[in-house]
């Protein structure tokens, strides 16, 4: 018998529907601005991108901001419901749920302001903003596969509860993603996620790293 949704399970389960659904909407548009149309943009006319720019990056922008916020509020919800029997807080959704928090943070605060700069819709430096924009995007790609990654693995594949997990692992992997996360505020656009082969590579390197650093620190 399925759970009553007003139920504290019911009340789970929805949340974590509402959460996968807004959050193939938010991750399959981050992988559609890096992976498709900037690359479209390289090679487009100059007449056929700025057209883009100023009529399908703001549509697609819309939906991939609210996706995000959706994603992170049905996310608060999730976890705060990780008190019930049937829930419990793993050292892996700690994790996977700062990138994700993190990652939303760089869309509603870097991404998303310098990118109204480049499609017309504030005044601004577009030449400046740009760069901005596609660093914090592209450090969102770095995140999203060890942040699916652990966010699977806090239910079927978990290193334990977090009051069990080796604090020192917890601490490096913060301390990874924190190094990370400071570039992309402040930092470079590294060749090495610069292309769509080499950041799809590092996602998965990074992934692998945190994965090493949780199971065997």
């Amino acid at each position: 018998m399925s759970p009553d949704i007003f139920s504290l399970a019911g009340a789970a389960q929805l949340s974590r529907w509402v959460h996968f659904m807004a959050g193939v909407t938010w991750i399959g548009l981050l992988y559609y601005f890096n992976f498709v149309q900037g690359e479209y943009f390289k090679e487009a006319t100059p007449d056929a991108k700025s057209d883009a720019v100023k009529k399908l990056a703001p549509r697609a922008l819309w939906w991939f901001r609210y996706g995000a916020l959706l994603t992170f509020l049905s996310g608060v919800v999730i976890l705060g419901l990780y008190g019930h029997p049937t829930q419990a807080w793993t050292f892996d959704i700690t994790i996977g749920a700062l990138m994700g928090t993190l990652m939303f943070l760089n869309v509603w605060l870097i991404i998303w302001p310098n990118q109204k700069i480049v499609c017309g819709i504030v005044p601004g430096d577009a030449a400046a903003a740009g760069p901005k924009a596609l660093l914090a995007s592209r450090t969102n790609v770095l995140f999203s596969g060890p942040m699916l990654l652990f966010m699977g693995a806090s239910a079927h594949l978990s290193h334990g509860l977090l009051g069990n997990a080796s604090s020192t692992a917890l601490w490096a992997a913060v301390a990874i993603i924190a190094a990370l996360e400071l570039n992309a505020i402040k930092g470079k656009l590294w060749p090495a996620i610069a292309t769509v082969r080499g950041v799809i590579h590092c996602s998965i390197a990074l992934a692998v790293v945190l994965w090493l650093v949780m199971s065997l620190l």
